[in-house]
């Protein structure tokens, strides 16, 4: 199984290639969604992983079930060429991590709402907004795409690494 790729590692700033239509519902990129999933599955503290973290270049991002937990019918998890369309005025400090800046936590100033499209894994377009932690994951995947990292504009940046791994090293 892939790792997720850590800050330094070239794939994570670069800006990541639209999946052309026709290939959405390909073995190929089928397989990366599959893979995105499991590795997200082990990550405790992970709320969402994008396609570039795993070393693959594409626009997609997978957010975690949690996440959705209560929420009725069955949202949208994957998100494929995913575009924000629309974003709220009002900012909100939030505090925010990265699996792929591992330790590191800092505030981002972010949107409290924004609108989202994209297409999910069977090539159907979609459209749908959110508020709150949603929103945050919406637009620090879609930064992830565009080869931006939260250090980026992360204030007052802090390493916190657990006991249990502190005592592994």
């Amino acid at each position: 199984m892939k790792k997720i790729l850590q800050i330094g590692n070239n794939v994570l700033r670069k800006t990541a290639q639209e999946v052309a239509i026709s290939d959405i519902k390909s073995t190929e990129t089928q397989e990366i969604i599959k893979e995105m999933s499991r590795i997200l599955s082990k990550e405790e503290d992970g709320v969402a992983i994008a396609a570039p973290q795993i070393g693959y270049s594409k626009r997609i991002f997978v957010v975690a079930d949690k996440i959705f937990e209560g929420e009725e019918g069955s949202p949208e998890k994957i998100f494929i060429n995913p575009k924000i369309t629309n974003l709220s005025k009002e900012k909100t400090l939030v505090d925010e991590g990265c699996l792929s800046v591992r330790w590191k936590y800092g505030r981002v100033r972010r949107s409290s709402k924004v609108t989202i499209k994209a297409y999910n894994k069977e090539g159907k377009k979609f459209q749908r907004g959110a508020s709150g932690l949603l929103a945050q994951i919406f637009q620090h995947e879609t930064d992830h795409l565009d080869g931006v990292l939260f250090v980026d504009k992360a204030d007052d940046l802090k390493e916190y690494i657990p006991k249990d791994i502190k005592n592994e090293k």
